[in-house]
């Protein structure tokens, strides 16, 4: 649990097992958070995460539950984010630790901040993610948030092809966050370690591993053909090796990302010799 590898994916995985195309019920998804945070692989584990509108269904999934003890990250559209906040608050398992928090085609990038601020006033323990739009926005997003305690959220697929930004568009995305200092976490699409296309839907789908190396390479002063280059690559052992000389310092940008399924990328790091295998011990 101390080596350099566990250290580079400390809390690396979000929950995010109740969105598409898992969509596990959230009255199995509650006991199955609780037993990856109670396992061998526990460390790698991040909050569970949940849309606002499905606290009220949480509130008896969780009642009795000792205060505090079921780590949240909760996504809410801007303008909800003072009542959703309050509404979690209010439950007594919950600790808030993260908001994710998705901007209306109409928000301008200018007032994303203040209405943050205001939201916020005074919750300064919450860790907030801004999900950063794939427009003509983009930059001037991370250009508000940097500078500020609130950080970036990138989506990376979804479950539709156009949701899956090319190696292009991430490259530049990552490029423009890394050079505004903006720390970032991912959402959707990351389904496996290595970049590969699936089977089922034909979707070309990025892997974590590969963006983890994409913004170690940013940090080093790379630039976006350099980043398209490992967003691309499908081969294991090179990307692997890549991987091993990371520094941890590149997980303080990128901070985390949201999966329906925390088992397969704990299997698949074991199985690129990344991980003890000890820690796939209980999974299922």
């Amino acid at each position: 649990m101390t080596s350099p590898e566990m250290s580079l994916f400390t809390g690396l995985l979000d929950d995010a097992a109740v969105f598409p195309p898992g969509n596990l019920p959230l009255a199995e998804a509650v006991p199955a958070h609780v037993r990856h945070v109670r396992s061998a692989h526990a460390g790698l584990v991040g909050a569970l995460v949940l849309a606002a509108k499905d606290l009220d269904a949480l509130a008896p999934l969780v009642a009795g539950r000792a205060p505090g003890s079921l780590a949240l990250s909760l996504t809410a559209p801007l303008p909800a984010v003072g009542g959703a906040v309050a509404t979690a608050e209010a439950i007594p398992a919950v600790h808030l630790v993260s908001l994710e928090v998705a901007l209306t085609a109409e928000t301008k990038p200018e007032d994303v901040v203040p209405t943050l601020d205001e939201a916020l006033a005074g919750r300064t323990s919450v860790t907030v993610f801004v999900e950063v739009p794939r427009d003509s926005r983009r930059d001037a997003v991370l250009a508000a948030l940097s500078g500020t305690r609130f950080l970036a959220k990138f989506r990376t697929g979804g479950v539709r092809a156009e949701l899956y930004p090319d190696e292009k568009e991430l490259a530049g995305a990552v490029l423009a966050a890394v050079r505004a200092g903006v720390p970032f976490k991912a959402t959707a699409g990351l389904h496996h370690a290595l970049r590969n296309t699936d089977p089922e839907t034909g979707f070309e789908q990025h892997g974590f591993l590969n963006l983890l190396a994409a913004t170690a390479a940013a940090l080093d002063g790379a630039d976006e053909t350099d980043l398209v280059e490992i967003l691309a690559d499908r081969d294991g052992a090179r990307v692997t090796q890549r991987v091993r000389a990371l520094s941890t310092r590149v997980r303080e940008t990128f901070r985390s990302f949201g999966t329906c399924s925390v088992t397969e990328p704990v299997e698949e790091l074991a199985d690129l010799g990344l991980l003890d295998p000890d820690l796939t011990k209980g999974l299922s």
